[in-house]
This record gives structure tokens, C-alpha cells and sequence, in this order.
């Protein structure tokens, strides 16, 4: 039988007359994908802020310029979340959803250290299906100092002073190193970190990382958690 069209039937095609192996044919699904974008906090002695950019992508195709990856949980607790977009919506709702039952079953809203714990569990859980997120916490303690939490996909954590995450990490780390934790730096004298010059270090280290990472772009929002609240303020970046 001569066929005059090429066609491919599983492994194998033929052309014409002629028949050829190809080797196997391997399909695949993967139920994640990378929407990159930035998240970073860090936390002083009375302040945290979280930030984060408003680019959501996939490849090199720009879905969204307007979608910032801060989430505020309390007056006193906000979450940066990157990686899959999806997987971030499904993880802050289920997270809003417990702060709720929590509030109508003790009569008192969660403290921001409760709620990385409560996470650590959330995460945990999902271990052998994990959402494909990086989580960052920023807020106030019980003695109203600031404190950063980050956690890994599978639910450890730690608390840390500083932390960057997501596709600009690489880059943003480092910085925050040198300019908060004065890392392999000698005779510097350590200065209180204040909430002027975090404010503007947060807006440099973006305003960088966007020079370079195409997934960190359009618009930096920062949230800054103070006693009296938090307050939310935005500044432009790179568009394309």
C-alpha cells in the first residue's frame, strides 16, 4: 500500500513505501507552571514590609501588569506568595478561610507567628502534592517588633530578619546581605535599620532586579506593617 502523505501512527511514520523508527515517543503533563514575579521582606525594630512586583507571566508572554503578590491576612500580618499564580489564590484562601474560623471560635484574631505556624501545617499536609509556592510572612510579633518568616514548598520555616524570594531572589539577596546584614563587612559601624532606609533600599533592589529578570517588572507594591496598621504605596518599574 503506497501512501503519498506522511503520517505518524505512535512511534513510528511512514513514507511511502519506506518505514522508519523513530525511537519512543515520550507525552507529558505537568499540573504546575512558573508565573514568576518577586517577593521580598524584611522587618525592623517596630515595621516589617513586604513587597513584591505586579508582573504575572509565563514564558515570555505577559499576562497580567496588575497583579501584585502581597496579600494582607491581619491589621498586623501580611503574605508575599510566588511561583504558580494558582496555587498562590488556592493557598491564600484556604488561609483566610482558617484566620476566620479562628476568629469566631477564640474571639481574637491570629498573631502573625500562629499563622506561620498554622502555614508550616497547610504545607505540610500537601507534602506529596505540594503548591508550587514560594511564601514569604511579614508582620509584628506579640511585643510589636517586626518579624519575617520563610518557608520552603513542604512547610519548614524559620524566622529571619530579611528574605527575598522568587525569580529575582539571586539578586536581591545578596544586596539585602550586604546592606542589613552587613555580611563579610569590617570596621561598619551597625546602624538601626530605620523605616526610611528600608523603604528605599526595598524600592533600589527592585528598581535593579528589574534591569535584569524579564519576570520582575511594571510596578512595585510595598506594604508597611506598623502599630497603626498598614499602609500601602507604589512606585513604577520597568514595562518591558
Amino acid at each position: 500500500m503506497y501512501m503519498s502523505a506522511e503520517s505518524q501512527t505512535g512511534e513510528h511514520i511512514y513514507r511511502g513505501m519506506d518505514y522508519h523508527y523513530t525511537g519512543p515517543v515520550q507525552q507529558r503533563f505537568s499540573p504546575y507552571t512558573f508565573n514568576g514575579g518577586t517577593v521580598l521582606a524584611l522587618a525592623g525594630e517596630d515595621f516589617a514590609l513586604v513587597a513584591s512586583d505586579t508582573r504575572l507571566s509565563e514564558d515570555y508572554s505577559i499576562h497580567s501588569r496588575n497583579t501584585p503578590k502581597c496579600y494582607k491576612l491581619t491589621d498586623k500580618t501580611v503574605i508575599g506568595c510566588s511561583g504558580f499564580h494558582g496555587d498562590c489564590l488556592t493557598l491564600t484562601k484556604i488561609i483566610e478561610a482558617r484566620l476566620k474560623m479562628y476568629k469566631h471560635s477564640n474571639n481574637k484574631t491570629m498573631t502573625s507567628n500562629a499563622i506561620a505556624a498554622m502555614l508550616s501545617t497547610i504545607l505540610y499536609s500537601r507534602r506529596f502534592f505540594p503548591y508550587y509556592v514560594y511564601n514569604i510572612i511579614g508582620g509584628l510579633d506579640e511585643e510589636g517588633k517586626g518579624a519575617v518568616y520563610s518557608f520552603d514548598p513542604v512547610g519548614s520555616y524559620q524566622r529571619d530578619a530579611y528574605k527575598a524570594g522568587g525569580s529575582a531572589s539571586a539578586m536581591l539577596q545578596p544586596l539585602l546581605d550586604n546592606q542589613i546584614g552587613y555580611k563579610n563587612m569590617q570596621n561598619v559601624e551597625h546602624l538601626p535599620l530605620t523605616l526610611e532606609k528600608a523603604l528605599q533600599l526595598v524600592k533600589d533592589v527592585f528598581i535593579s532586579a528589574a534591569e535584569r529578570d524579564v519576570y520582575t517588572g511594571d510596578a512595585l507594591k510595598i506594604s508597611i506593617v506598623t502599630k497603626d496598621g498598614i499602609k500601602e504605596e507604589s512606585i513604577p518599574l520597568r514595562k518591558d
